[in-house]
C-alpha cells in the first residue's frame, strides 16, 4: 500500500534577485495564482533568512525561495551556488498517516531532519517532517524530501500547505544541522534486504 498521496509542492531555490522573473514565468507562462508571499521568514534573524513565494496550480504547488544574506550567508544562498538559479531544493509528499509512515520511515533507515512539526496555519491542523538531505555532506546544500500532512476535506484551499511558519520551520532545521556539523544522509541502505529484487511492473488501472 503506498504511503503517499500525491506531490503537494515542489520548492526551487532561486538566485539573488531573480525571484520576481521565476514568478512571472510560473504564473504568466504556466498559469499558476500566487497565493502567498513572504518576503522574509526570520525578519528577527540577524544572520540571515529567506523568501517564499508560493504560486498554485490546483492540485500541487510551487514555492519559490530566495536566499537573505545578513551577518551570514542564507543557506538558500549556498543552495544556488552548489545546483544554480531556481534549482529543485525539495518535493514535499501529501502522506494518508505521516505518524504510520515515519514509523515505517523509521523501521527502514529513514533519517528525519527533527520531529514532526504540528501548527495550525490558517486552514486546519497541519503535520510536517523534513527528511535530511538524499546525500551525505552540507545539509545547506542538500537536496531533501518534506512529508505533510493535513485535514482531508472538500475545500481546495486544504490543499497546499504553505505558510510563512512552513518556510521557518525548515529554515531552522537546516540552520540548525549546519551548525552541528549533522551530514548524516537520509537513507541507511543497510537496512535494505540483501535478496531484495526489482518487482515486475504492475498493470495499468
Amino acid at each position: 500500500m503506498s504511503h503517499l498521496r500525491k506531490v503537494d509542492h515542489i520548492t526551487y531555490a532561486c538566485a539573488k534577485g531573480t525571484i520576481e522573473k521565476w514568478a512571472w514565468f510560473h504564473i504568466e507562462v504556466e498559469g499558476g495564482t500566487l497565493i502567498n508571499r513572504i518576503d522574509d521568514v526570520q525578519p528577527e534573524d540577524p544572520d540571515s533568512s529567506m523568501k517564499i513565494w508560493c504560486i498554485d496550480y490546483g492540485d500541487f504547488g510551487i514555492a519559490l525561495v530566495e536566499g537573505i544574506d545578513r551577518r551570514k550567508q542564507s543557506q538558500v544562498t549556498r543552495f544556488v551556488e552548489r545546483h544554480g538559479d531556481h534549482s529543485c531544493q525539495h518535493v514535499a509528499y501529501d502522506c494518508h498517516n505521516l505518524d504510520r509512515f515515519r514509523k515505517h520511515l523509521l523501521a527502514n533507515g529513514g533519517h528525519p531532519r527533527g520531529a514532526v512539526l504540528t501548527r495550525h496555519d490558517g486552514f486546519g491542523l497541519l503535520k510536517q517532517l523534513f527528511a535530511k538531505g538524499y546525500a551525505p555532506g552540507d545539509p545547506t546544500e542538500a537536496s531533501f524530501a518534506e512529508y505533510v500532512e493535513r485535514p482531508r476535506g472538500d475545500d481546495e484551499s486544504l490543499k497546499i500547505t504553505f505558510s510563512q511558519g512552513a518556510g521557518r520551520g525548515f529554515y531552522e532545521q537546516i540552520e540548525n544541522a549546519f551548525a552541528t556539523g549533522d551530514d548524516e544522509p537520509f537513507i541507511d541502505f543497510s537496512k535494505m534486504p540483501k535478496n531484495w529484487r526489482v518487482p515486475p511492473p504492475a498493470p495499468r488501472r
